[in-house]
């Protein structure tokens, strides 16, 4: 998995851009005390469900991989 220049800055706009197609689309409502990791997560299978992005095969799937996989899409997105 190859590094893209600016991920962490990617990943964080996916969240952002995520929380909000998830809460337009009236799939989540998110808590002050979800954590970051839950709502990666739950931003991820929406988007696999949605045929937003391919999914990752299921070995695969971390924390880091589903941060890559949305920083990228963030970043295709701009």
């Amino acid at each position: 998995m190859k590094k893209l220049k600016d991920e962490k800055e990617m990943a964080r706009k996916a969240l952002t851009m995520g929380m909000a197609y998830a809460e337009k689309r009236g799939a989540a409502v998110f808590e002050p005390t979800d954590s970051a990791a839950e709502r990666y997560l739950f931003i991820y299978r929406l988007f696999v469900k949605d045929g937003i992005i391919q999914p990752l095969p299921e070995d695969q799937v971390s924390q880091k991989s589903i941060q890559h996989k949305l920083a990228i899409w963030a970043s295709k997105q701009s």
